[in-house]
């Protein structure tokens, strides 16, 4: 059970794996990893004839994919990342014999977003920041912060144009809205102040581009291959 305040989610309540039976913590806590561990952007790109880690901004990411690849190609990428840190929290809990399976959907979650950023199909190397994956499992966790959350990502994001900035003030936002909905000694409350943390750090590229003022600006396709300008032709017909 995840209670806030006026906030409920019973996660005990379910079927069991095998007809009776419960699911070894260790596998969970595998699956959770592993599920993070899908990068549906490089499975995107891959599909498309490219590896997106040499294209765009080089980050498995659905912000990326929708530049180099399209809407069509990032909105799907994107709900899928969505729903890989959804998923760990609302159905493992389910399936493993624990007193408190509020605190270990928190558990899966976390392991569901450190196989997004660090994915073991890519020798845990090129993966995505974390921000989509993150927002799954808030939504899973506390559904109605999150989604205050998404409405601030959302006014950041069409106001400035910039999607890291939006993650940002997202992050923050979350830690805010959280303390006010279920307080400050909340498990929720502390979880988030480390995913704060988290996504700061792994956004410090981008927070050292937005100081500069040489942020990209979010809408701009770029494409996978751009071709080389034409070398001058000088007066005698030579290159």
């Amino acid at each position: 059970m995840i209670a806030g305040r006026g906030l409920t989610l019973d996660l005990a309540a379910g079927i069991d794996v095998a007809a009776g039976g419960h699911l070894p913590l260790w596998i969970a806590l595998a699956a959770s990893y592993l599920l993070g561990s899908v990068p549906f952007a490089y499975l995107a790109g891959a599909a498309a004839g490219i590896d997106l880690r040499q294209h765009g901004s080089g980050n498995l990411g659905a912000t990326n994919v929708v530049r180099v690849l399209g809407w069509k190609v990032g909105i799907p990428v994107f709900a899928l990342d969505v729903a890989k840190g959804a998923a760990p929290v609302l159905l493992l809990p389910r399936w493993i014999d624990t007193p408190r399976p509020d605190l270990w959907a928190m558990a899966f979650g976390l392991l569901a977003m450190l196989g997004h950023v660090r994915p073991l199909f890519l020798w845990g190397r090129g993966g995505g920041k974390g921000v989509a994956t993150a927002a799954g499992v808030f939504l899973a966790l506390a559904p109605i912060p999150m989604i205050f959350t998404l409405g601030v990502f959302a006014i950041v994001l069409i106001t400035s144009g910039y999607v890291s900035l939006g993650s940002l003030l997202a992050s923050v936002t979350l830690v805010a809205t959280l303390a006010i909905f279920e307080g400050v000694r909340s498990p929720h409350f502390l979880v988030s102040l480390a995913v704060a943390v988290f996504v700061f750090w792994t956004h410090r590229a981008n927070i050292g581009r937005l100081r500069r003022g040489e942020e990209n600006r979010f809408g701009r396709r770029h494409d996978p291959e751009p071709e080389a300008a034409p070398a001058p032709v000088d007066g005698r017909g030579g290159r």
